[in-house]
């Protein structure tokens, strides 16, 4: 079982706080040959008068490398990974990477995350870590 990212605790407290029921801690992705890839929180929610459901996987980053753009590398690798292997495995899920509010603003409001929110690789949202709140989805 992989580490557990340090907003772990606080991203599952956020989803519930906005209406989420916690489905997986972690959602494991059983691949052939005995292999498992881990993501960190899959969830659920009711949408709708018609009872139905969403269900999402959430991928948590705390950026807190020294370099935020060795830190989008390895998360739009571990994403873009995630998110082809839940389209085979977990079709019904989607895929959102959650980062705290800063990272948002200093990463993703510039070029390079500005671009791959564009051109639609990845979906986010992000989180206020003192409140334990979700602040904004992108999808």
């Amino acid at each position: 079982m992989p580490a557990k990212d340090i907003y772990h605790t606080t991203v599952k407290n956020a989803l519930i706080k906005d209406g989420w029921t916690i489905t997986h801690d972690p959602l494991r992705i059983r691949l052939a040959r005995g292999k498992n890839l881990f993501v960190d929180l899959g969830a659920e929610r009711l949408i709708g008068a018609f009872k139905n459901t969403q269900n999402i996987a959430v991928k948590i980053k705390s950026f807190t490398r020294p370099s935020d753009m060795k830190d989008l590398e390895e998360a739009v690798g571990q994403f873009v990974l995630y998110n082809h292997l839940l389209k085979r495995y977990y079709p019904d899920y989607k895929l959102y990477l959650a980062v705290p509010e800063r990272v948002r603003k200093s990463v993703f409001e510039e070029e390079a995350g500005q671009t791959l929110m564009e051109a639609g690789i990845i979906s986010l949202f992000s989180f206020n870590p003192e409140m334990e709140e979700i602040v904004k989805w992108i999808s």
